[in-house]
């Protein structure tokens, strides 16, 4: 049995059919078209599937899509404005925070919710809010100096 959903993803309104047992992950990259969103674990361990939904950091191969109904989502494919890369993106690329890039989208979206909250979060905070967030290629220096390099036009503004 399938059912409308409605909500704005990325921007952008938008209503689809699906059915009720439908994840979020799956109907991003499937229904949706945004593959970016990875399937990691399946489980909830890994922070691959991470978006923003409301502006908060969920892991959507744990939500289902119909719980998502005028919500907000927003995916790594929302970051990038007019086909120039956000801060954050341009901070992994330059800091080489991006190894194989598997992780990248879930790290970003994580991460952009913790300088939405706090534009100048210490290392910590860093970590703190990465920490449902796996990498297998680096030991997360490279990724905690990217959210750094991205926080710093914040912390020197007036």
């Amino acid at each position: 049995m399938k059912r409308l959903l409605g909500l704005v993803l990325n921007g952008r309104a938008r209503t689809d059919a699906v059915r009720a047992d439908t994840l979020l992950l799956d109907y991003l990259r499937e229904t949706a078209g945004l593959t970016g969103t990875k399937r990691g674990c399946d489980g909830g361990e890994c922070g691959a599937c991470t978006v923003l939904v409301d502006g908060v950091p969920r892991l959507s191969c744990l939500t289902l899509a119909a719980r998502c109904e005028g919500a907000h989502i927003e995916t790594i494919e929302g970051a990038a404005a007019n086909g120039r890369l956000s801060r954050l993106q341009r901070a992994f690329h330059e800091k080489l925070g991006t190894q194989c890039g598997f992780c990248t989208p879930g790290m970003i979206m994580a991460a952009e919710a913790l300088l939405r909250r706090n534009p100048a979060p210490g290392e910590q905070e860093i970590r703190d809010a990465l920490a449902g967030n796996l990498c297998r290629c680096t030991g997360y220096v490279k990724i905690i100096e990217a959210v750094k390099a991205a926080a710093a036009p914040a912390e020197a503004a007036p």
